[in-house]
């Protein structure tokens, strides 16, 4: 198993559910975590908060810090975040959680992207970094829960690095409960970020906050 434990992971977008949970997920494991946003002073508030070491810095100090980034930011300004930091973020290694979606009355659909995918255009807007994609299921809610210490659900892990893919998993497999599994090439991020549209309806269907689970593996 890789080890993750002497890493310095920076999360763009860390004062945001997902973002924030994971961060305290990770510091909880003993993971180094850098919150970053684009103000310093909520990012700075965020990892007061969190604690457990975590520190906060503004999305440019996070990504020339962090040895590895996590890109938890709203869809609409994922492009151009990712295009102002292409200098911070070369030869690192990317993992994107973002998931293109739109709501209305109907509930939550998957938005039409011109790169394919969210992780796609961050490969295209980053050539010099190597782009994972991971972490679309996980409940925000449960990740803030630290009453629940065991996360019991899978991630889906997907890149054409193996040697990146295989730490982003290490990365899952570092919360207690969670395990990274590989999800296959960076091509196929579509569906993995569409998928979290029918886990929204499920969760306002039956009051859940589901995950999923990959069975025989």
């Amino acid at each position: 198993m890789t080890d993750v434990t002497g890493l310095k992971v920076g999360v763009l977008g860390g004062t945001g559910p997902q973002g924030k949970g994971l961060a305290l997920r990770w510091a909880k494991a003993g993971i180094k975590v850098i919150i970053g946003s684009r103000s310093v002073e909520r990012a700075v508030a965020a990892a007061a908060e969190l604690g457990d070491g975590v520190t906060g810095m503004d999305n440019q100090g996070t990504a020339a810090t962090a040895d590895l980034v996590l890109v938890a930011v709203p869809w609409e300004g994922h492009g151009e975040l990712l295009t102002s930091l292409r200098d911070e973020l070369a030869g690192k290694i990317v993992i994107d959680c973002v998931n293109p979606l739109g709501f209305d009355k109907q509930g939550p659909f998957a938005l039409p992207v011109e790169d394919g995918s969210a992780a796609q255009q961050a490969a295209k807007l980053l050539p010099r970094s190597r782009v994972t994609a991971a972490f679309h299921h996980v409940s925000a809610v449960r990740l803030a829960e630290l009453s629940t210490p065991e996360l019991h659900t899978d991630v889906l892990v997907l890149g054409d690095d193996r040697e990146a893919t295989d730490l982003v998993r290490a990365l899952a497999d570092a919360v207690p409960g969670m395990r990274g599994v590989y999800g296959g090439r960076l091509r196929n991020a579509h569906q993995v970020e569409a998928l979290t549209a029918n886990l929204i309806a499920i969760n306002r269907r039956y009051g859940a906050h589901a995950g999923i689970r990959i069975t025989d593996v």
